[in-house]
């Protein structure tokens, strides 16, 4: 990852899960960057010497305020990535029909997928630096573009990523006018050996499964590459733009 500046300060949000805890490990070995943020529900196993924990509920906005708050004393952030999805709980499953849909699923979908992330910005987004590049990213998903839709089905998961989507997309014309340098993007990991994704591997052709190290090696080699221009867009693992 190259990102212009000084030495990298960055944030990771939900950094107990899979995807989130391997980008916290990859910034970890990389020597330019020189504090990293891992906040999660529960933080514990995230030691490093470069990482600083912090125990947050993507449900509570107080929490969230009040890491930000913390993580403002150190001085501004060159990089925030928030790591939060769900897709499937014990209650929650993927509708494959509309007969399937009801208020609290879709609502408990948005409320992590979208809203969750949203606040987060809310508060992470003024903590980043004015005066050069700084990345805000958070994680997406393919099946979150209204033009990619081929299929139907997961409505619930499918509106709340396309919700996230937009709200990124918002965000990014907002950052603009503060720093011309900032980029705000969504990015698709791919399918990810996660806890996520399990129950829907079989089946899957071979190579399209990755690890979250390498996820995650590939998010950050992305957003390393990232120029103003491309804010506000959604792309996938391998830097190519999906349509909304």
């Amino acid at each position: 990852m190259t990102i212009a500046g000084q030495r990298i300060r960055a944030c990771v949000v939900g950094a107990s899960g899979g995807i989130g805890r391997a980008l916290c490990e990859r910034l970890a070995q990389q020597d330019r960057v020189a504090r990293i943020y891992a906040g999660a529900r529960s933080p514990a196993g995230l030691a490093h010497d470069k990482v600083t924990s912090f125990a947050f509920d993507l449900l509570d906005e107080g929490s969230i305020a009040a890491a930000a708050q913390e993580i403002a004393k150190d001085g501004p952030l060159d990089l925030a990535i928030v790591a939060t999805g769900v897709l499937q709980t014990e209650k929650l499953r993927p509708e494959r029909s509309w007969r399937a849909l009801e208020a609290p699923d879709i609502a408990s979908a948005f409320a992590v997928n979208a809203i969750g992330p949203a606040l987060i910005a809310k508060h992470i987004l003024p903590l980043l630096r004015r005066d050069a590049r700084a990345v805000f990213a958070a994680l997406s998903a393919r099946v979150g573009s209204i033009g990619d839709n081929r299929l139907g089905g997961w409505h619930s998961y499918r509106a709340s990523k396309a919700a996230l989507n937009q709200l990124v997309r918002n965000f990014a014309i907002e950052l603009a006018r503060r720093n011309p340098g900032a980029i705000a993007v969504t990015l698709h990991p791919g399918t990810v050996d996660t806890a996520l994704s399990r129950p829907f591997q079989r089946g899957l052709p071979p190579g399209q499964l990755v690890s979250p190290q390498a996820s995650a090696e590939n998010l950050l080699d992305v957003i390393g590459q990232l120029v103003p221009e491309q804010s506000g867009q959604l792309l996938a693992w391998d830097g190519s733009q999906i349509p909304f």
